[in-house]
């Protein structure tokens, strides 16, 4: 299994778990962690299956995942670990900053969620204030619960332009609708082109075709109008 782990460092450092099936995040955080005095990464998985074989066996005290994972959701993962290990803490680190997998990610038992575009350093830092009993939550994604509970709707929750409540909204390709479905999920564009067999520039275009007939100019804004329109589900993804 491509699982990677190593020995406790120090009596004092922080047992950390990475779950996430993009390779670039994970080895950007393993070198940022192995050289932190703080934290000692005690093992890497990259799907669902793998991290559920041997999370117990690892005994992190903290688990960065992903939800969006190739075989599942990391949802499953934090209510594992919500139930049945109490000593150790769940954060999501996702590209996913709507609501809906929020909320659903604090139900299951996660304490911390930050956002993909977060800082490596930050990250660390983060992983250090949970342990220490905080929270830590993406600040785009606290005032979005904010203003939840102030009745104020969140950008996801309002047309992208003047025009685009009212656009008729224009049929997305066969391939378009596989490549705005694997934005979903949290792919990049490289991996998305590798996985279909094309270049990046190719998805580029594909994912610029998608925007102009979505009326958006994000990812993140891309995926909150596809599910509205009911071209993808978000619980699925």
């Amino acid at each position: 299994m491509n699982i990677q782990s190593r020995t406790e460092v120090g009596q004092n450092t922080i047992r950390v778990m990475l779950v996430d099936d993009d390779d670039r995040i994970q080895q950007a955080l393993r070198l940022a962690i192995e050289t932190h005095p703080e934290l000692n990464l005690v093992g890497q998985a990259y799907t669902l299956k793998e991290a559920m074989a041997v999370v117990e066996e690892l005994q992190p005290e903290v688990v960065l995942v992903d939800l969006g994972l190739p075989d599942g959701s990391g949802l499953e993962l934090i209510a594992h670990i919500h139930q049945h290990m109490p000593g150790c803490e769940s954060m999501v680190l996702t590209v996913f900053g709507d609501e809906s997998h929020v909320i659903s990610s604090i139900e299951a038992g996660a304490t911390g969620y930050l956002t993909k575009d977060t800082r490596t350093a930050d990250i660390l830092d983060r992983l250090k204030q949970l342990r220490a009993g905080g929270s830590p939550i993406s600040p785009v994604i606290a005032r979005r619960l904010l203003n939840r509970f102030r009745g104020v709707p969140t950008p996801d929750q309002l047309p992208t332009s003047k025009t685009a409540a009212n656009q008729e909204f224009t049929p997305l390709s066969e391939r378009e609708q596989q490549v705005l479905e694997m934005v979903a999920k949290g792919f990049m564009q490289a991996e998305i082109a590798d996985i279909l067999g094309v270049s990046i520039n190719t998805i580029s275009t594909y994912i610029k075709r998608i925007y102009k007939k979505l009326a958006v100019n994000s990812r993140t804004s891309a995926v909150h109008r596809a599910n509205a329109l009911g071209l993808i589900n978000l619980k699925d993804c």
